[in-house]
């Protein structure tokens, strides 16, 4: 495992711990934010805890054409109660995401420095959000990373039944119509796997990295 000081700089990711650790330290600076996402790497840790930097060995990600949408879920769209938008309310939707209550999680891993430094990556248009409104109020959202041809999700929110799920949805299709190759989704979890997302070798993940968007 390396410990990272000022520079900026990271060890080749196939360095990982088994767990998907690769480096402990260094700062959540604009700069190797970037770099960190550009290099298959994303922060993960607590407040109490030191910066951890992971690249798992399985990378969980969608692929458009596997986007799972339920005849429930169909309904709830085709219902239209919720307005979806763009970039519009990037704050108010990582704040959220921070203050979400989560089943089998005591508290959050997105700290109020961790808000800062994406706030600061949205600033230059690399942080984004999807907002997800009922009745003027944001009910639901999430916020990523966009590299222009892979958008890394971080975080969504839901403060009403399937409003995340919304967000997710669009999303996936948004990025599909402007033929992004994949949504990295980061890690495993049952909800992301219901909606169609896989794990992939990182490897594989490296490899989608490497290559720009589809040409149309």
């Amino acid at each position: 495992m390396y410990f990272l000081t000022k520079d900026l700089y990271f060890p080749p990711v196939e360095e990982a711990s088994p767990e998907g650790i690769l480096a402990i330290g260094g700062d959540l600076s604009t700069e190797r934010l970037l770099l960190a996402y550009k290099s298959g790497i994303f922060p993960w840790f607590e407040d109490d805890e030191p910066i951890m930097w992971w690249s798992p060995e399985e990378r969980m990600v969608l692929f458009f054409e596997d986007l799972k949408i339920s005849k429930s879920m169909r309904n709830v769209l085709n219902q239209k109660k919720f307005k979806v938008t763009f970039n519009t309310a990037f704050r108010a939707v990582i704040s959220n995401c921070k203050k979400i209550k989560r089943k089998d999680q005591p508290g959050t891993w997105i700290t109020n420095e961790m808000v800062e430094a994406y706030c600061k990556l949205h600033e230059i248009g690399v942080a984004k959000s999807i907002e997800v409104w009922q009745e003027d109020e944001l009910v639901g959202g999430l916020y990523g990373i966009d590299l222009g041809h892979i958008f890394c999700g971080e975080s969504m929110f839901s403060k009403v039944s399937n409003a995340s799920k919304v967000a997710f949805i669009h999303l996936a299709k948004h990025l599909e119509q402007n033929n992004y190759r994949v949504l990295d989704c980061q890690v495993y979890n049952e909800h992301l796997a219901s909606l169609g997302c896989v794990e992939i070798d990182r490897d594989d993940f490296m490899m989608v990295l490497k290559y720009p968007k589809i040409s149309t």
